[in-house]
């Protein structure tokens, strides 16, 4: 029972590598934008010792199905698998390919699975995308933060980071960080009322 406590001090967390003008990869899923020339001299490097222990503060991952199959294309072509052993959490009504033992699939209510799985059992659940995903987890009132990081460049078209937005979502600055690369990462708190298990307003979220 103890287990299934909420955990008051859980933190739910969006994010997404975009390009300048909002998108998260190209329309056929491409994403070969991300590798820039760009150098900013007063960024912070993004050494690769950092990048380790900001990964070890994660307790798992939820994502969509697409940025699910993205990390296996990504993984087969020699890249690795980028979340680790950390439980991965993929949304999806598709049958799709369980290729380790820490990957989930989830077809049910968004909120139920964030309020009466996740919260109770993890301290810091991240939101991966996609596009899709990330319009639920906003609309349905689940995130508690933002973290938006911009690529400098503009690719004029594709897949929007925040889809299925059918209000506005009150947001507040709260970090800004540039990098050498010429990356710049916002965070923003996200203003409101967090959604209970169930609470989803009236529309089932729509998995791929």
């Amino acid at each position: 029972m103890r287990e299934m406590m909420t955990k008051t001090d859980s933190r739910v967390t969006v994010h997404m590598v975009a390009s300048l003008d909002g998108f998260i990869a190209r329309k056929d899923g491409s994403v070969d934008w991300l590798e820039t020339s760009d150098v900013f001299p007063g960024g912070e490097v993004m050494a690769p010792e950092m990048i380790e222990a900001f990964l070890k503060t994660i307790d798992c991952y939820v994502m969509g199905s697409r940025t699910y199959e993205t990390a296996l294309r990504f993984e087969a072509k020699g890249f690795g698998w980028s979340y680790g052993d950390k439980p991965t959490f993929v949304l999806t009504s598709r049958t799709l390919p369980r290729t380790r033992d820490s990957v989930e699939f989830h077809s049910g209510d968004l909120a139920q699975l964030v309020n009466g799985r996740l919260r109770p059992r993890f301290h810091t659940i991240w939101f991966a995308g996609g596009g899709d995903v990330t319009g639920q987890c906003l609309r349905l009132g689940l995130a508690d933060e933002v973290c938006y990081s911009i690529v400098p460049v503009a690719i004029g078209e594709g897949i929007p980071f925040f889809g299925n937005l059918d209000r506005d979502v009150a947001l507040h600055l709260a970090k800004v960080k540039a990098y050498r690369n010429g990356m710049v990462e916002l965070r923003y708190e996200v203003q409101g009322r967090r959604a209970e298990p169930g609470n989803d307003t009236g529309r089932e979220p729509r998995l791929p």
